[in-house]
């Protein structure tokens, strides 16, 4: 899993049958230690996340199994809206 931030919508009219009812967002890893946000990243989305939020991202199988439907072309999605982080930089 990975933290990442919200950054943006994404909205396809024409896509994959399979992919129909899905909502898709453009998320930033962040890698808390060194400050720097990632490359963007489109998520499936089914928990509802808005810009700004941090949220738990998995990807590859992983993102598959969280939608629980095998047959979907996805390879990332959200699994969790962060309500806070703590981090112990000692």
């Amino acid at each position: 899993m990975k933290i990442a931030r919200v950054v943006g919508n994404v909205w396809a009219t024409h896509k994959e049958q399979r992919l129909t009812g899905l909502r898709f967002i453009i998320v930033q890893p962040i890698n808390q230690r060194e400050e720097k946000e990632g490359e963007m990243i489109v998520a499936v989305d089914p928990l509802g996340a808005g810009i700004g939020q941090n949220v738990l991202l998995v990807q590859g199988s992983t993102a598959v199994r969280a939608l629980r439907n095998p047959d979907l072309p996805v390879d990332a999605a959200i699994v969790a809206i962060v309500d806070k982080l703590e981090v112990n930089n000692a």
